[in-house]
């Protein structure tokens, strides 16, 4: 009973999700917009959230399926822009039972010797910072729920520093990585599961700050955005119970060592 990219389901059946509330920051385009088709596919009341509000309009007027997803903007490196937006939220939701934290951002100029203090900063403060404020305040909820989850994008530069990803947002990823897996410790005595996903290379938008163009060829051979959507659902209709601190995904031509 898989979705398409429309929502309309494939074989009838109850949508496993029905009743269950997510945001999904990040969610404009890429891994995030793909996360939350998926999640409304299945019954969520999904609200996505973002820097720039054009895309996010545009993600919402493309989906025709049901629920609705909402959006509204967002600047996860403001704190007073995140508590802004989860007031909203809860307004317009209920209480928040899924937050995936996607929002992220990279730098063409990616070694030590060439990086600029002010993208180490800006990198940390989205990646990191950001990923923090977002669970600090959706969790006060999901204790007092006794229920709840949380799914980081990480990356695979999160558990594999490598210069392919550079230096700052390697550091940011392996913050995001390390914050994951401690409130998920922390938090399981109230039913909350963290669930930290280190993608490989995946095509979407940030690909354009690669220091060097990625060719269609190289394109076709990663991962496509659904890929996630399908496993970050897949993980959100498990039991209550059962738990995933990490997975990693990554398309079959790419190494991982």
């Amino acid at each position: 009973m898989l979705p398409n990219r429309r929502g309309q389901r494939y074989n009838g059946g109850v949508m496993r999700l029905a009743g269950k509330t997510a945001v999904v920051t990040g969610g404009g385009t890429g891994i995030g917009l793909a996360i939350a088709r998926s999640l409304a596919s299945e019954g969520c009341r999904v609200a996505i959230a973002g820097r720039r509000e054009e895309p996010l309009r545009e993600a919402i007027t493309a989906w025709s399926g049901e629920p609705a997803i909402e959006c509204h903007t967002l600047d996860v490196a403001d704190r007073e822009s995140v508590n802004i937006f989860f007031e909203w939220a809860e307004r317009t939701l209920g209480s928040i039972d899924i937050l995936v934290n996607s929002a992220g951002t990279n730098t063409r100029t990616r070694t030590m010797a060439e990086m600029d203090p002010s993208d180490w900063d800006r990198i940390m403060a989205i990646n990191a910072s950001g990923a923090y404020y977002c669970m600090h305040a959706v969790l006060p909820g999901m204790r007092e729920a006794g229920d709840g989850l949380i799914v980081n994008i990480s990356s695979v530069a999160g558990i594999r520093a490598s210069a392919l990803g550079g230096v700052a947002y390697c550091a940011s990823k392996f913050a995001m990585t390390a914050l994951g897996l401690a409130v998920s410790n922390e938090d399981a005595v109230h039913g909350i599961r963290v669930t930290n996903v280190y993608p490989g290379e995946v095509d979407t938008p940030i690909l354009e700050h690669r220091p060097s163009p990625v060719s269609e060829d190289h394109r076709s051979r990663i991962l496509d955005a659904d890929s996630l959507g399908q496993l970050v659902l897949a993980i959100a209709c498990l039991p209550p119970k059962a738990h995933v601190p990490e997975v990693t995904i990554k398309p079959i031509s790419q190494e991982f060592c």
